[in-house]
């Protein structure tokens, strides 16, 4: 007992909450182990449906790894958190998947009003059915995908995490409308949450002298294998409108000047990053 309590005030003094949580958890378990979080979704093979319980009520999903994926990241380490002055903070999430976001924002700032959009078909319909069994209040859902104009564009799914337009000619799966974020920059924005799978450089460069406006800019970059990358271009932008920014690598190449890690899937990935923009 005198260790495990010694443990937990070592770590809360020294290592990210997260962390400490997940140590807490194992002490809790004793002798017995560690019993991993969500074990039963854990068995399921990917691009499985499913629900499991999370904060005491019934989670659907469209996919177990991509669920653990996401919980990990948004509810665990908290990448999306952030500090607002404002009682109803204003957030755009683009690309709001199965609404772990939503969940996690509606938590943080109780008052805060949300447009959430999210353009695979089949995952807005699990995405309504999370905010209802939630009855999220002040959250604006939209099935248009973020792009630079108003109309219609191919979508193709990938039944989890990286459904994207077909902005490159490929052949989409569906037709999906799209909207200009542009429009949406008009006034303060004091989080703006950018996942939308390989069009944020021409999303955000459509809209750069508008982004004066957001306080806060989360943005996942892709690198596609097969396709120049866009980075450069995308850091200009956000130094242009008086961004800083930290960057986190995920899956990075352990060697990438002699060995570079390439995920296969719906599409070739040599390099993902999350970055993370605020003003000093």
């Amino acid at each position: 007992m005198i260790a495990s309590i010694r443990a937990r005030k070592y770590a809360k003094n020294i290592l990210p909450p997260f962390v400490v949580r997940r140590i807490s958890r194992a002490l809790n378990n004793g002798d017995s182990g560690f019993a991993p979080p969500f074990a039963d979704v854990r068995r399921l093979p990917e691009k499985q449906r499913g629900t499991t319980a999370l904060f005491g009520k019934e989670f659907e999903f469209v996919d177990g790894p991509g669920f653990l994926f996401l919980h990990d990241e948004i509810v665990e380490k908290e990448i999306y958190k952030f500090a607002t002055d404002s009682p109803t903070p204003y957030i755009i999430d683009g690309g709001a998947n199965i609404g772990l976001s939503l969940l996690y924002f509606k938590r943080l700032y109780p008052n805060a009003r949300i447009v959430a959009f999210e353009p695979d078909p089949d995952i807005f319909e699990t995405l309504q059915k999370n905010c209802r069994t939630f009855a999220l209040e002040g959250v604006e859902l939209s099935d248009q995908a973020l792009w630079t104009e108003n109309g219609f564009l191919d979508f193709r799914k990938e039944g989890s995490l990286g459904g994207r337009l077909a902005d490159d000619g490929s052949v989409g799966d569906v037709r999906v409308p799209t909207k200009r974020l542009r429009d949406l920059l008009t006034s303060t924005v004091d989080l703006l949450k950018l996942d939308i799978e390989g069009s944020e450089t021409e999303v955000l460069e459509d809209c750069a002298n508008l982004l004066v406006n957001v306080k806060n800019l989360f943005v996942e970059y892709h690198s596609f294998a097969d396709r120049p990358q866009s980075l450069h271009r995308l850091l200009a932008v956000t130094y242009d409108a008086g961004f800083r920014t930290h960057v986190h690598v995920y899956d990075p190449s352990p060697q990438p000047l002699f060995d570079r890690r390439i995920r296969t899937g719906m599409d070739r990935i040599d390099m993902n990053l999350d970055l993370f923009c605020y003003r000093a």
